[in-house]
């Protein structure tokens, strides 16, 4: 009997003194998972290999042929593409979904949408997923107005331009304020904001900011 078909039919072959996991266990783990967590087809796989890969080592440990091991171990990789696969058919795990929830979250926080793609993209979920869900995340606000909610966001949260602690006043000189804007770019560039939305955050006023602040809750 292959690897592949054991597990598959939850055998546990003798030769090894830690039992590796089987097709149902695989299952269990993944449910369980999947009760604590939000995640993506590809965060999903990984949990599991992962359980797969702390088998092998501690098999390994218990003085079962290396060899074997990582056989064994290669062969149950099919095996936990299935039970990803089941968890999909059950609607367990729904990129679409996991990456319109996400960006939610993200946009609320601050995140850009440079920063929101990459984030998205690192859990494995599809371009045009990403795309879809930056298009529809955040009720009725377009792309664009999500972008600049999130840097006013960031804004609040490291205190630059209307939500400056201590703004500009008449007597700063020249120098000094151009150090100050200049710095508040920097912050919100490297947060992957354009610099026409961070020129436009900077120059607003507190109460227009407020107002999109207060838009973007209604729309969350």
């Amino acid at each position: 009997m292959g690897i592949l078909s054991s597990v598959m039919d939850n055998t546990v072959p003798p030769s090894f003194t830690c039992p590796p996991p089987q097709r149902s266990t695989l299952r269990e783990a993944a449910l369980a998972h999947l009760a604590r967590f939000g995640t993506t087809r590809q965060g999903l796989e990984q949990v599991l290999l992962r359980r797969v890969a702390r088998w092998a080592q501690k098999a390994q440990r218990a003085g079962d042929c290396a060899e074997s091991v990582a056989e064994h171990a290669a062969g149950l990789h099919p095996v936990v593409s299935a039970v990803v696969e089941d968890m999909v058919r059950l609607g367990a795990v729904d990129d679409a979904v996991f990456a319109r929830s996400r960006v939610r979250r993200l946009v609320r926080s601050g995140r850009s949408a440079r920063a929101v793609q990459a984030h998205l993209a690192a859990k494995g979920v599809a371009p045009q997923v990403r795309d879809e869900a930056l298009d529809m995340a955040v009720g009725a606000l377009s792309a664009a107005e999500q972008e600049l909610c999130a840097a006013l966001v960031l804004a609040r949260k490291r205190r630059l331009g209307p939500f400056a602690t201590e703004p500009a006043t008449e007597d700063e000189d020249e120098a000094t304020g151009m150090a100050r804007r200049n710095r508040a770019l920097g912050v919100l560039a490297r947060a992957g904001f354009a610099r026409d939305v961070a020129q436009r955050v900077l120059e607003m006023q507190h109460e227009e900011a407020d107002e999109w602040m207060d838009r973007l809750r209604a729309e969350s």
